[in-house]
Parts: C-alpha cells; structure tokens; sequence
C-alpha cells in the first residue's frame, strides 16, 4: 500500500512540473510577442525620418529668397519631413562663417548655402556635413569645386548663371543702344560678382561699347555709386551683385529720375523696376537644389555623385513700364522676343 501511494505521489509531482513548465514557456512566448508588437509600434510612431536643415543666405532680397523658396518646395515635394533652422548673414561675410560653425555644432543633417559667401562660409566649417548651394556664380573658381563635374566630398548645387547670359546681355546692349558707355556698379568683395564683370568686360571687346565701373562695399554706398555715373554712362547694367541688388531701389530710383537704361541681372530685378535682362528664375534653380538634397538626405546619391549644374534655361524679360519710366525708345522687334513682366510693388 505504502508503494503504491509513493508512485501516485512521484506520478502527481511530474504532471505538476510538467504544468509549470508549460506555463512559463507560454509566459515566455507571450512576452516576445508583446516585446515585438512594441517594436513595431514603435517604428510606425517615428514613422519617416526627420531632418534637420540649415539654411544660410548671405542677405534677404527676392531673387535669393525664390530660391529658398523654390528648395523647400522640391524638399516638401518629396514629402520630406524636414525643419529649418534659417540664417541671414546681414549682408556680412563675416557672419558666414559665424553661422555655419553654428551648423556644425548643432550637427544639422545637411546646409543649404544660398549664395557664393555663404558657401564658402560652410565649406570651410566642415568637411562632413553635405552642402548644397545655389546662387553661386562660378564655382570652380570660387574654390568650391575643382570641377563642374567633380564635386567635393561633401558639396554640390546649381549654378545661378547661365554660361550666354552674360554675352547675350551684351549682344543685347550693342544692338540696340549702340556705342554705349555702360555704367558697372559691383562689390569688388564678392568673388561672384568680380568674375561677371571680367565676363562683361570681356563680352564687351569688339563690340561699340565701353565700360566704366564703380564699387562699392556696403548696401549703403549703392546710391552714390550710381548717381556719380549720371552723365558719365548712356546704360546701366546691374550683375547680379548680392550688395546691389539688395538695394536696387535706390539705382532705379536714380534710372528714372535721370532717363538712364537699368539692365539687370535676374527676373526680379526686372520686376522691382529694372528694364530688361537675359535671366534665369531663381525658383528653378533653388528648386533643382532641393532635389539634390533630397537624394543625399535619403542616401540615394552622396554630393560626390552629383555634378554641379547650370541653370536650365534662360530668355530675355523686359518691363515696359521700366522702359517707360527710363526713357527708353521702344523696339517693335522685343514685343516678340521678351517676355514681359510688371513692375511688383510691396
């Protein structure tokens, strides 16, 4: 009797072990799958990576803000979900250098450099970050590539002048206002604007034109500049020049007051007053940026991949009220040539 109650005893201990074993591994096999519905929870809650870009502009005036604009548009077409952490240098070079070290040390994701100075600015404050410019006249010879189709390790964008802009704007000049002295106006400091007055000038030889410049280093010295070419130059013709143009109410001011051509450099000084240009649009190419920055943000491309590039396309935008206001005689054959564009008033 003693025997059999032992082994119903030893039979009921290992149904019991067996029941706990059972119990802890269906325990276990609960806490995995409660451990991954988390992790799946919680990569649907992060969702699509976030980005963090630093935008720096070396001054606000409209045809660099299309541009930032027309980055954030590509940027948001990608459905990108991106903050911007946007700088404006004050028109001071100094202050590039300033803001990108700023970058660094938040370790942004990527810097959009809207502007020669602003480039070079983030160009010497890392070599890791990726930089993407726009508004850069030329960039080899700013030093920010070696060559349009070798760009660096860390930058790339979109040039902001076509490579006939400049000789069609002088072709257009000699055709229609022929022996001209054309009145320069640029800041010898930016390294963008002092290779398009060697192209001016260069577009300039054989032709019946003539030359005579000014400089200036602030925005504040732009009106003087200008009125002392009054009686000295029969046209003015305004590059696109950072310093300038941020004050281009003041050369269209003096335009107007004194009858004298204002050529200019882009479409949105031709809206501000300017008479007439051979342009690019500054939204187009800022948009053409961002379409880089979106394939370096999402590892598609590394700015190594991607050559730097000239704006698409270009055309001759004329403002007849400017015509008007300049005193300038008008030519039947521009009524099929331009584009016409009005001037736009805040």
């Amino acid at each position: 009797m003693k025997k059999w109650l032992l082994f119903i005893f030893i039979i009921a201990s290992m149904m019991v072990l067996a029941s706990c074993g059972s119990s802890e591994s269906d325990e276990t096999d609960s806490g995995s799958e409660d451990l991954n519905g988390q992790d799946e929870q919680g990569e649907g809650e992060q969702g699509e990576e976030k980005y963090t870009i630093g935008a720096t502009q070396i001054v606000e005036h409209p045809s660099l803000d299309a541009a930032y604009e027309g980055f954030k548009a590509a940027i948001a077409d990608a459905g990108l979900d991106v903050e911007y952490d946007f700088q404006n240098a004050q028109n001071d070079q100094n202050n590039t250098s300033i803001i990108a070290n700023n970058f660094v040390a938040d370790n942004v994701d990527l810097i959009f450099a809207n502007s020669t100075p602003s480039a070079l600015g983030a160009l010497q404050a890392t070599e890791d970050i990726p930089i993407i410019f726009t508004s850069v006249t030329d960039a080899v010879d700013a030093g920010l590539v070696e060559a349009m189709d070798q760009p660096g390790d860390n930058i790339t964008g979109v040039l902001d002048l076509h490579p006939d802009a400049i000789k069609n704007t002088v072709e257009f000049i000699d055709t229609y206002f022929e022996g001209a002295n054309v009145g320069l106006i640029y800041n010898a400091g930016e390294a963008n604007s002092v290779t398009q007055i060697e192209a001016v000038n260069a577009a300039v030889e054989g032709t019946s034109l003539s030359t005579v410049e000014r400089t200036v280093a602030t925005s504040a010295e732009v009106q003087q500049a200008t009125t002392t070419l009054v009686g000295e130059a029969d046209v003015i013709y305004v590059i696109t020049d950072n310093t300038v143009v941020s004050a281009l109410d003041t050369v269209i001011g003096v335009a107007n007051e004194q009858d004298v051509p204002l050529i200019v450099g882009e479409p949105n000084s031709v809206k501000a007053g300017g008479f007439a240009t051979y342009g690019i649009d500054y939204n187009t190419i800022g948009y053409r940026s961002g379409e880089m920055a979106v394939e370096v943000l999402t590892g598609k491309k590394t700015t190594a991949d991607i050559p730097v590039e000239y704006p698409p396309n270009m055309q001759l935008f004329i403002n007849k009220e400017a015509a008007k206001e300049q005193g300038v005689e008008w030519n039947d054959e521009w009524d099929e040539k331009a584009q016409f564009l009005e001037t736009e008033t805040e």
